[in-house]
């Protein structure tokens, strides 16, 4: 479909210098364009946006009321209302607004100056660090690429198979999304999956097989964009939202056991590998027919793969060494603390060391270790962090502040009573209807905002009608997580949307029955699984 005709909302990648809008070159009214150039000033700058977001604030603490004594929590609403504006219309770049709580807070008497800035460096925000850096070095040398065509090849089978080779694509982006965050997997994985997708031909033929190659390119991008999804579920590092639920839970409730990377892993992992496999079935079945291997047959085999792999050369020194310490910090992520009679090595350290602490030790190695090409060359340097994710840094901070401004404001005891109706209901219904509430917001922000913004009134809702409040934090996490079915769900579904391969109507089809399998799976393991992980059998 030309793009130039279409009037729904479809993504090219065919001329990326053409303008998106008219530039209009037959107006020659000079007034008509000097009396549209301040609105269309006003548009293009975003200060509209800007300015909605301070409006916001002004109206809330003017207007509402929200009783005697309660003028922290209007003024908190306010500042919420300002950040998410920003947030939600990038007015301003996404590390800006999340970096606003630091003057709105103390400037709004939510919170004084310290007890702020304090919310943007913990043991969290170091372990989100650490990891940024290694997945850095990963990318730097190439190992992300040389696994996913060595596990690729392995599965392509010959002749094709295009079951098994989508098996392979979306297990490798599953594997790496369970130890960098989704969003870098995806970026990381998508030109993998399209380069393999060029061997095909492009085009709007009409032939069988022209159709049947069309079908299993919408699998390749869709199985990459939702498996880095679904493997970021599976561990604390693979999602922003992970590790919000960490902190905040640390936050609200900082007198119970933490949330650890060995017990997420124990109910993440479970709950990850149903939807993956529900995300296989859905692929296979809606996408694989009979005729789609012989049709692949003639444009992609084992052999292409193989070719592409030898071009990366043996692996060198800096390699092994990457992943000696990648492995090096798993195996410290998985020990630190295992069991009530084997507390792991962190008992040594009487408690004081977290995952923080050695994802930073690691991270510092790759500054430390020589990477074998030139002299007094190191694994890595300052300069290749260039491309750090800051934002997303800020953004967990901005979360943490958010949280905490939510508890001391009292803001979370007026909201939570909006949902005190689950007060008595089976924790098969409150899971899933957490999970619900938030599934449904998250399709339209981002995860990390959506875990932001429910996280907190669920905490506090979770206390007023009596339950453990991982009961409705949990679903609250998992569910921002379920963002399937449109593209503003998450930068993941923008990297698989932009390539061109799939619509809006492809990820609704799609994703509409993985985040029905999502909710399912989670009313069923949390009350169950999750249980015994999380302890929700005690008091708290």
């Amino acid at each position: 479909m030309d793009p130039r005709c279409s009037g729904h909302w479809e993504s090219s990648s065919d001329d990326v210098t053409r303008p998106l809008l008219p530039l209009h070159d037959d107006i020659t009214d000079d007034g008509a364009r000097r009396s549209c150039s301040p609105l269309r000033s006003l548009l293009a700058n975003k200060y509209l946006s800007i300015a909605a977001g301070p409006l916001a604030a002004a109206l809330i603490c003017a207007l509402v009321d929200l009783g005697a004594g309660h003028a922290a929590a209007r003024n908190m609403l306010g500042v919420l209302a300002w950040v998410f504006i920003w947030w939600i219309t990038d007015a301003v770049p996404l590390a800006v607004a999340s970096m606003a709580p630091l003057f709105l807070f103390p400037a709004f008497g939510v919170s004084d100056s310290d007890a702020v800035a304090k919310a943007y460096m913990d043991d969290v925000i170091s372990l989100v660090l650490g990891s940024f850096i290694l997945a850095l070095a990963i990318e730097h040398y190439n190992i992300h690429r040389r696994l996913a065509l060595n596990i690729t090849s392995l599965f392509c089978g010959d002749p094709v198979k295009p079951p098994l080779l989508l098996l392979g694509i979306c297990g490798t982006t599953f594997f790496i999304s369970m130890w960098i965050h989704n969003t870098p997997s995806t970026i990381m994985m998508m030109p993998v999956a399209t380069g393999i997708l060029q061997r095909l031909p492009a085009g709007e033929a009409s032939s069988a097989d022209a159709r049947e190659v069309r079908r299993f390119s919408k699998a390749v991008v869709l199985g990459v964009v939702y498996a880095s999804a679904i493997g970021g579920l599976a561990t604390l590092t693979g999602t922003g939202a992970n590790i919000i639920l960490v902190g905040m839970w640390s936050t609200y409730f900082p007198e119970q056991d933490p949330i650890t990377f060995s017990s997420w892993m124990s109910f993440g992992l479970p709950m990850a590998l149903v939807l993956f496999a529900a995300l296989w079935a859905t692929l296979c079945l809606m996408y694989c027919s009979k005729n789609t291997g012989r049709a692949l047959s003639a444009y992609l085999d084992r052999t292409h793969l193989r070719r592409e792999l030898s071009l990366l050369g043996p692996m060198a020194f800096a390699e092994k060494m990457v992943l000696a310490v990648f492995g090096g910090l798993i195996v410290l992520w998985m020990t630190r603390s295992l069991t009530d009679d084997i507390p792991g090595w962190s008992v040594l350290f009487h408690g004081n060391v977290g995952d923080g602490t050695v994802t930073i030790m690691m991270a510092t190695l790759l500054f430390i270790i020589p990477s074998g090409k030139n002299d007094g060359e190191k694994l890595m340097d300052w300069g290749k962090c260039r491309k750090l994710q800051w934002n997303i840094i800020l953004l967990l901070g901005a979360g943490f502040a958010i949280a905490d401004g939510f508890k001391k404001s009292g803001l979370t005891d007026i909201l939570s009573e909006g949902l005190g109706f689950l007060r008595g209901a089976p924790a098969l219904v409150i899971a899933a209807v957490a999970c619900i509430f938030s599934g449904l917001i998250t399709e339209f922000t981002s995860d990390d905002a959506t875990t932001t913004l429910v996280l907190p009134l669920l905490a506090e809702l979770g206390k007023t009608i009596g339950v453990h409040p991982l009961l409705l934090m949990v679903p609250g996490a998992v569910g921002a997580q379920l963002s399937y079915l449109l593209p503003t769900g998450s930068p993941g579904n923008v990297v698989g949307f932009s390539t061109g391969y799939i619509t809006i109507k492809d990820m609704v089809i799609t994703g509409m029955p993985l985040k029905i399998v999502g909710v399912a799976a989670l009313t069923v393991l949390l009350p169950t699984l999750g249980s015994a992980v999380f302890g929700m059998d005690q008091k708290v």
